[in-house]
């Protein structure tokens, strides 16, 4: 951000950074959508020719693009997580998550980076 002089004598206004305002326009969070999907499409081919695990890791960064830049991606990942619980076990110990901390979250008050409270979330029922 970049801080000009406002209007007024004395106040100062913050303006977006050129990067800033690349990152959050739509055609570029297209650009990771779609470059989420072609690495999860590349991961299977790489898996196949590489001996080494390197394909999940590359399955990894596609679908960490596709979740940071998809609600809807967000959206169905969590209702299927939350219709078979046992592929929820699965995922939460392989990316080592505590229970204690998903309790936290729950339990948290209604915040911006609470998941549980987003307001633009459909609601579910409890597991």
């Amino acid at each position: 951000m970049i801080a000009t002089a406002g209007p007024y004598r004395g106040d100062i206004v913050s303006r977006p950074g050129f990067l800033d305002l690349l990152v959050r326009s739509e055609p570029f969070r297209v650009f990771q959508i779609l470059l989420g999907l072609l690495l999860m499409a590349a991961a299977g081919i790489v898996g196949l020719l590489s001996p080494a695990p390197i394909g999940i890791v590359i399955f990894g960064a596609g679908v960490a693009l596709v979740f940071r830049n998809s609600r809807w991606a967000r959206r169905h990942y969590l209702m299927y997580t939350r219709s078979y619980p046992k592929v929820r076990r699965a995922v939460d110990f392989g990316l080592r998550r505590d229970k204690r901390r998903a309790q936290r979250m729950q339990d948290a008050p209604a915040s911006l980076t609470n998941p549980v409270a987003d307001p633009t979330s459909p609601t579910m029922p409890p597991v």
